[in-house]
């Protein structure tokens, strides 16, 4: 196995959802699987310091060459685990060689299609021409992040196999549980031991990204008054599913929904709704670019709580917002030259830079912020998360080519700033 179409297809058979209502480390057992192959495979290609944490992480070490020892030290990350919105179980990766623009019906599930005509998938134009992989329809394929582990493992090969390309000191890091939120939740930054880093766990060819939307979770409880229906009125019964349905349908509208918003809009979407007429949850995502406009959201989501409250004063209607992650934008700013040399490796592999601002997180949000600036390189990767996800051999090369022109970039700087 030592090509990246290789890597690839064998990576993304094993089975590596991850679950967000575990309590364990990770928080599927399966995604060691991985993980355990990467540990040999990196320790096979000759990798220095090649280590698998008892909490799934992989890490190892490619030394600088001679000369280089004194440039800052850079890490690749990539995660291991694929997004449970959608089942990884049993992937049969397709191979379209050569692919020419044609509708492809995906055989596991004939209404799986995927068609460059569609003005839904505007972005299967530029796959034409290319090696195309598919999944078979009833799985997602796991590109995400897949391709970023296969990216970083053949840079990894070729620095170690003999490559003439003269670099500074290289770390990688493979997380599980990214999908989740919980990407670098146990893993220090001594362990990590970089100066700056990039995940490889961007989209379409060329996109590059320092700027994150930054993220809170919000939950409102609605806890009614519950009285047989015969004597509802008697006993002054409040439904908690009425007075839920009638709260998310008071969402002001400039509050938009994920649907209808693109680049820096921001949104709240209510995503899971549960309960009965006595007690009722309601699930939020809230998401900004902007930290201030983010806050309030959540202070306009206080408002419209105490309203129904008074509203409904012998109900009680409680709201608790948990942080997820920030904006990695506030920090890179002020780091120039990590975004500028992400730019010019791009370039150097013959491929035209797009600074596009992530609609989501990565774990370079909560790593930038935690003091290890981490902004986040392309795939060539589409439609993550469900059966029509697809990315091009082709596209994958010219992310490694991005990659080992960074590192070598980088070894020939003294500083991060």
């Amino acid at each position: 196995m030592n090509t990246l179409l290789d890597r690839f297809l064998s990576y993304v058979r094993i089975d590596t959802t991850s679950d967000a209502t575990s309590t364990t480390v990770p928080s599927t057992a399966k995604q060691l699987n991985l993980s355990k192959q990467l540990k040999a495979e990196l320790e096979d290609i000759g990798a220095h310091d090649v280590k698998l944490t008892e909490t799934g992480y992989v890490l190892a070490s490619i030394p600088a060459t001679a000369g280089k020892e004194k440039a800052p030290t850079v890490c690749f990350f990539a995660h291991v685990d694929t997004s449970p919105a959608y089942s990884g179980t049993n992937v049969q990766p397709i191979v379209h060689k050569n692919y020419q623009g044609n509708i492809i019906q995906l055989p596991n599930d004939p209404n799986q299609i995927l068609d460059p005509n569609d003005p839904m998938q505007p972005t299967l134009q530029s796959a034409i021409g290319k090696d195309l992989i598919t999944s078979s329809g009833d799985t997602l394929l796991g590109a995400d992040n897949k391709a970023g582990v296969a990216i970083i493992m053949t840079m990894a090969d070729q620095l170690l196999s003999g490559s003439s390309l003269e670099h500074g000191p290289i770390r990688i890091c493979f997380t599980p549980d990214e999908e989740i939120g919980r990407g670098v939740d146990h893993v220090s930054l001594e362990e990590i031991g970089a100066d700056l880093a990039y995940t490889i766990d961007g989209s379409a060819l060329g996109e590059l990204n320092w700027e994150t939307f930054s993220a809170d979770g919000a939950k409102i409880t609605i806890e009614g008054v519950s009285t047989h229906p015969g004597t509802a009125q008697k006993y002054g019964m409040v439904n908690a599913i009425q007075v839920a349905a009638r709260l998310v349908s008071a969402l002001p509208v400039e509050w938009l929904s994920p649907e209808t918003t693109n680049t820096y809009d921001g949104f709240v979407h209510p995503y899971l709704m549960q309960g009965t007429s006595a007690k009722m949850e309601i699930q939020f995502i809230l998401r900004d670019h902007d930290n201030d406009k983010l806050a309030a959201q959540g202070q306009m989501l206080q408002a419209l709580c105490d309203a129904f409250q008074a509203a409904h004063p012998t109900a009680r209607i409680a709201l608790e917002i948990t942080k997820q992650y920030r904006n990695m934008g506030y920090w890179l700013r002020d780091k120039k030259k990590i975004v500028d040399l992400m730019q010019q490796a791009t370039e150097a592999a013959g491929v035209t830079p797009s600074i596009v601002p992530v609609r989501g997180g990565t774990d370079g949000s909560r790593l930038t912020e935690k003091g290890l600036p981490t902004p986040n390189i392309f795939t060539g990767g589409h439609n993550f998360h469900g059966p029509l996800e697809w990315v091009t051999v082709q596209d994958m090369e010219k992310s490694v080519e991005t990659v080992l022109q960074l590192a070598a970039l980088w070894g020939n700087e003294t500083s991060v700033d």
